[in-house]
């Protein structure tokens, strides 16, 4: 829980300019689901929490033509990158 703590004030409280209550709860619930469903953690071997590992026997010719696009989320404040279906 401490790391979860440090964490989302380094990467979220420290960026963001909160104005109320309401605005507070939103904030916590956007890094939480990016946190859990995006962020990949080392302790996971690069996976989200709440995602499944992903297969790592790519071929190195197929990178290449992998198309990589950004949704941010909080005004900018987080950013997720995934692979174009």
């Amino acid at each position: 829980m401490e790391r979860w703590i440090q964490t989302c004030r380094r990467e979220l409280l420290d960026r963001t300019l909160i104005w109320n209550q309401r605005h507070l709860l939103y904030a916590l619930r956007e890094f939480e689901t990016s946190y859990n469903e995006h962020r990949p953690h080392r302790a996971l071997r690069q996976a989200a929490p709440l995602r499944p590992l992903v297969d790592p026997r790519v071929d190195s010719a197929s990178i290449a033509s992998f198309e990589i696009r950004r949704r941010d989320r909080l005004g900018g404040v987080l950013k997720e990158y995934r692979h174009a279906a």
